[in-house]
């Protein structure tokens, strides 16, 4: 058995030892299969496991995750779990298993070569020890390697067991695992926009009456995000911006979203007047002024910048972790930052739901204005 330690001061690694991380790389390297069995995971770690599985051309990886059935997954965490696992089994390689009976708090890392376990780690760094960041670099882990073949063996051992049906499924059959919702800071500092508590929220939410009109988003699939005929969806509703730019120069930014509503909806009894503003308090806690606009009353969008309702729909989608925000929307030639119907299947929700409150408020000019709820909800819980 040797030790693995974290290097940070005034701890820092003792002279001829080894640190986690750097352990971990060199085992991964000597691999052909990795078996994992942790209690956490982060986002940036699982993108890096990934990285390092194509980098040895590991043939068979599995990665058990232990807390999340009880506690909840974080819904970002998740959906990137899911794709990898997607991509693990479509290669023929692995899969990402969630354990249901139990919660799972161990950390076992058990590397192989030629069907034989050769060493194993064992200790307190979760995976995410792997990928160092902000919430993470100052988390001191201490763990062990051993060589021993019969210790090895017994932690391979003990990792097949976990992955038995009793014990733990496959992520993408998982059912009643709770999700844990992302904060969603592409609204934080923003102008004409403010904060408030859940229990606000909650409030407005017992005083919604039965005037409710749902907002469809439309969205291509995602096999016909280069279809540019002059009608189709890229160049309308939430992916406007990546219609031609109105300056050479420059592209719209990616959080420009045009939510163009139906004539059945508009004309609907009780329907928000045209240019008439009203405010609206999101179901995660934002208040902005908001209001109708455009021929047939059909643009919904925020007062005073075009970009608000944009950074509220598509931050929750990229908190999510389905979408990655673009810095150059003419330069995104394969469209990776367009909404599509598969990422909003995945989100749990295609629309909005705009109900109005019996409660007014006042604006800064003092002019009294309705309020009205808007949510984007997905379900907490994978059915």
């Amino acid at each position: 058995m040797k030790l693995l330690y974290s290097n940070i001061l005034p701890l820092s690694v003792p002279e001829g030892q080894e640190t986690f991380i750097d352990c971990f790389n060199e085992q991964i390297a000597k691999s052909d299969r990795i078996e994992i069995a942790v209690g956490y995971v982060s986002r940036a770690a699982l993108e890096e496991l990934d990285n390092l599985v194509e980098e040895h051309n590991l043939t068979n990886i599995c990665l058990n995750i232990g807390m999340y059935f009880t506690e909840g997954m974080p819904e970002g965490t998740y959906n990137i779990a899911l794709e990898l696992d997607k991509k693990w089994k479509e290669a023929g390689i692995g899969e990402i298993r969630i354990v249901k009976v139990l919660k799972y708090h161990g950390k076992l890392y058990c590397f192989y070569q030629e069907g034989t376990a050769f060493s194993a780690i064992i200790g307190s760094a979760n995976l995410g020890a792997i990928k160092m960041e902000a919430s993470n670099r100052r988390q001191y882990e201490i763990s062990s390697i051993t060589d021993d073949s019969t210790e090895c063996r017994e932690i391979a051992e003990f990792i097949d067991k976990l992955k038995e049906q009793n014990c733990s499924s496959n992520i993408a059959s998982i059912v009643g695992m709770p999700l844990i919702r992302e904060v969603n800071t592409s609204l934080s500092g923003i102008d004409k926009v403010t904060q408030i508590p859940q229990t606000g929220v909650q409030l407005y939410e017992k005083h919604k009456t039965e005037v409710s009109f749902v907002l469809p988003l439309k969205v291509p699939a995602y096999d016909e995000r280069q279809m540019d005929d002059g009608k189709h969806f890229t160049k309308s509703n939430i992916n406007v911006c990546y219609a031609a730019p109105r300056s050479r120069r420059k592209s719209r930014d990616w959080y420009e979203i045009q939510l163009t509503v139906s004539k059945e909806i508009t004309r609907s009894v009780g329907y928000p007047e045209k240019n008439k503003a009203f405010f609206v308090v999101t179901d995660d806690g934002y208040w902005f002024k908001a209001h109708t606009t455009s021929d047939g009353n059909k643009q919904f969008s925020a007062v005073g910048d075009e970009l608000i309702l944009g950074r509220w729909i598509k931050g929750r989608l990229a908190a999510a972790g389905l979408v990655t925000p673009v810095n150059d929307t003419q330069a995104d030639i394969d469209r990776k930052g367009m909404i599509t119907k598969e990422m909003l299947q995945a989100y749990g929700c295609d629309s909005l739901v705009l109900s109005k409150t019996d409660q007014k408020a006042l604006d800064e000019e003092g002019a009294e204005l309705d309020v009205w709820v808007l949510s984007f909800e997905t379900t907490t819980l994978i059915e």
